[in-house]
């Protein structure tokens, strides 16, 4: 049985990945649904949900489509959560894998460095990055991968120690291969797998960052997110509570569907490693 069928047999696996490819599929047609700006005022102001068919989920305080700016936010919650755990992996991958593999006083200067970054919470860190490099997307990114590599790195580390000393990496240094060589072609291939499931906890630890700073006002204004559409609604929550309930419930479910799915694809692999 494939790793697949494994994760669609699993309640929790079929669920998440239901999730992400509604989400996915959300993002990728905004364009086509919504072409317009999202911003863009196209009806009187504060429309509740339901009343008119022509804004399902109403209107915002300008009167800027509510079900459009949920839509295109999926966009950038996406884009942030994969960018961000994407340079996240390929740090700390590359750390750990240097740190575990030299060892001596290049793993004890790494690993002194890994533990200062943990030593700041991740949301602290992405919020003093963004407060002095400025709001923007790519900012936003970088600034929660900042928090997030760490974690990769110790686990890449603690992979490549226990492999480096195997017999076909004793094979490469017979034949002359150079030590950085070998860490890069030969150690880290075979210990991503256990780095790689950490992917979708940094994608949905991401996504909820990305929020709180869009909240807090530290994003590009030019883009919509589901954090700045939550504190938008925050100056009207009495009277149109709305504003702030729908994307709330979007993002919680971006990670839910995340976690659900990182517990089924971790049943469906340790299924078919206990086989094998």
């Amino acid at each position: 049985m494939s790793v697949l069928q494994r994760l669609l047999r699993s309640p929790e696996g079929a669920i998440g990945l239901a999730i992400l490819c509604l989400l996915a599929a959300t993002a990728m047609s905004a364009g086509a649904f919504f072409p317009r700006d999202p911003l863009s005022i196209v009806g009187p102001a504060l429309v509740p949900p339901f009343s008119d068919m022509a804004f399902p989920l109403g209107t915002d305080r300008l009167g800027r489509d509510v079900l459009a700016e949920l839509v295109h936010g999926s966009r950038a919650s996406l884009m942030v959560g994969i960018a961000a755990a994407a340079v996240a992996l390929v740090v700390g991958a590359l750390v750990g894998t240097l740190a575990g593999f030299a060892g001596g006083l290049i793993d004890e200067a790494l690993m002194r460095i890994v533990d200062a970054f943990q030593v700041v919470p991740a949301f602290l860190l992405a919020l003093a990055f963004v407060s002095v490099a400025g709001a923007s997307l790519p900012v936003v990114v970088l600034a929660i991968a900042l928090g997030a590599w760490t974690a990769p790195a110790r686990l890449a580390r603690a992979e490549v120690l226990s492999i480096r000393e195997r017999d076909y990496v004793a094979a490469a240094r017979v034949i002359g291969m150079r030590p950085l060589e070998i860490a890069l072609r030969e150690v880290l291939p075979n210990a991503l797998a256990p780095v790689l499931a950490l992917s979708s906890v940094i994608v949905a630890s991401s996504v909820l960052i990305e929020a709180a700073l869009s909240f807090l006002g530290l994003s590009d204004p030019n883009i919509v997110t589901w954090g700045s559409m939550i504190a938008e609604g925050r100056n009207v929550l009495r009277s149109a509570p709305f504003l702030s309930i729908v994307p709330g419930i979007a993002l919680m479910l971006t990670v839910l569907g995340v976690y659900l799915f990182s517990e089924g694809l971790g049943q469906a692999l340790a299924g078919r490693k206990a086989r094998t």
